[in-house]
């Protein structure tokens, strides 16, 4: 007999370990929960390890909110090497000694990649130009131009030097490809650089600490590990609307009116939205023209 879908609705905090995709991660934890609608939050490459926050049902819809918070991740960077894929999956293009080089100049070059800068993304990645995923075309030996994308080195920690190697934890921004750093590292130096080891120890408020070993759950445990949506985006600032409005705002209704809530809104931040009743309404805004819900998770 099959079993019935028991309508899991929320996030789980997994470990993935090295060899999986992300997708293999989803298609277990869709066999496990009898659920339908999973996705991750953010992919982690087969060889790197790490927190991948996996939505179930409902939760599916925080996704893009999920994703979109500071990561942390424990880097090994091999200098003097540089690869097609910038790291140690792809072939051999180039290898240049490091021994003329000092530790200092390594930290200071590392330590200069702290802040906003623009990155270019990897050929092998996952991101689409023209509905076609980058890796694909790479996989063809196509190499097409890619756009430079800003993003937040928000801090280089931990940082050790064992030349040809150089450990060290990075806080980012969404988007940032830490293969594309330990490249730009390595050009910087003019030896090349390649990523040779990755671990996600920290997305948003999930970290390393708090996860469950994919290997480790089962049909039986499942629930006990799932996180709420609330929970999930308790990083958003909390703001309590007066319930008159309720109605209102889960119609999709911009609404301009001072009694909206006695609490201090400032424009353009994501919210989490209660109603005076403590219901959870769903992430919302507020900007010139009034405040509205953006994602709607009743």
């Amino acid at each position: 007999m099959k079993k019935e879908t028991s309508h899991i609705n929320g996030v789980l905090n997994v470990f993935k370990n090295k060899g999986m995709t992300s997708f293999d991660v989803v298609r277990k934890i869709k066999f496990l929960a009898h659920e339908k609608k999973v996705g991750h939050t953010g992919t982690l490459d087969p060889e790197a390890t790490g927190v991948l926050p996996v939505c179930l049902g409902k939760a599916t819809k925080t996704i893009d909110y999920i994703m979109n918070s500071k990561k942390v991740y424990d880097v090994k960077l091999l200098l003097g090497t540089k690869t097609t894929t910038y790291d140690l999956e792809g072939d051999v293009v180039e290898r240049k000694n490091t021994e003329h080089l000092t530790e200092d100049e390594v930290s200071d070059v590392v330590l200069s990649f702290i802040g906003e800068y623009d990155q270019v993304p990897p050929m092998y990645s996952a991101l689409k130009k023209n509905g076609v995923r980058l890796y694909d075309l790479a996989r063809q030996g196509i190499e097409i131009e890619r756009e430079a994308r800003r993003i937040n080195i928000y801090n280089i920690s931990n940082l050790e030097i064992d030349l040809p190697y150089v450990y060290m934890k990075v806080a980012c921004s969404k988007g940032t490809y830490i293969r594309s750093l330990c490249y730009d590292i390595g050009e910087k130096l003019n030896v090349g650089g390649t990523m040779a080891e990755l671990n996600r120890s920290e997305t948003s408020i999930f970290t390393q600490e708090n996860s469950v070993n994919i290997e480790n759950l089962t049909e039986e445990n499942i629930q006990e590990y799932i996180i709420t949506i609330e929970e999930a985006l308790s990083f958003y600032p909390k703001i309590t609307v007066n319930s008159s409005f309720t109605k209102l705002l889960v119609n999709g209704v911009k609404v301009f009116d001072r009694r909206l809530t006695n609490e201090r809104c400032e424009k353009n931040v994501l919210y989490r939205v209660y109603d005076s009743e403590e219901i959870f309404i769903g992430i919302g805004k507020q900007d010139d023209e009034g405040f509205k819900i953006e994602k709607l998770l009743l």
